[in-house]
């Protein structure tokens, strides 16, 4: 099963508002909590550009695999402070070929970011349109969480 997990944590090396790191069937993103939105945003969208452009994660839009590398549509991931999102939402996620667009509400400091974006996250990813290829295993939605030895 794919899993993109958000935490609010202050353990990350200084200066540093986030860092990813990546697992079989797993990414976990940790973002400086109490960082706002004007702080975060611009940091998650420098780690993602550099995550996705050498990570094996690929989208399937309509029949077609989208990576990094598809010429007219390459895999992007990006976050956007958003005045028409509310507090109450506070992130919407819109999908189309070859990108994720992560609209946040200009007001949500990372903690509340990391609370909502953790479920919403997991459905998106259950819509299984989404796989990692890890270490030369496909992994999808129905991929078992351990590999047997």
């Amino acid at each position: 099963m794919l899993r993109v997990v958000y935490e609010a944590t202050h353990d990350l090396a200084p200066g540093h508002l986030v860092e990813i790191r990546e697992t079989r069937a797993r990414v976990t993103v940790k973002v400086r909590a109490g960082a706002r939105a004007d702080e975060y945003v611009p940091a998650l969208n420098t780690a993602l550009a550099r995550f996705v452009g050498q990570c094996g994660w690929f989208q399937i839009w309509r029949g077609q695999v989208i990576s990094v590398n598809s010429p007219d549509s390459p895999l992007t991931v990006q976050y956007e402070v958003d005045p028409n999102v509310d507090l109450r939402s506070c992130i919407q996620i819109r999908e189309d070929r070859g990108i994720v667009r992560l609209h946040v509400c200009p007001a949500a400091p990372a903690d509340l970011l990391v609370h909502v974006l953790n479920p919403a996250i997991a459905k998106f990813l259950s819509g299984g349109q989404w796989f990692q290829l890890w270490q030369g295993e496909i992994v999808t939605m129905d991929s078992p969480e351990t590999v047997a030895i």
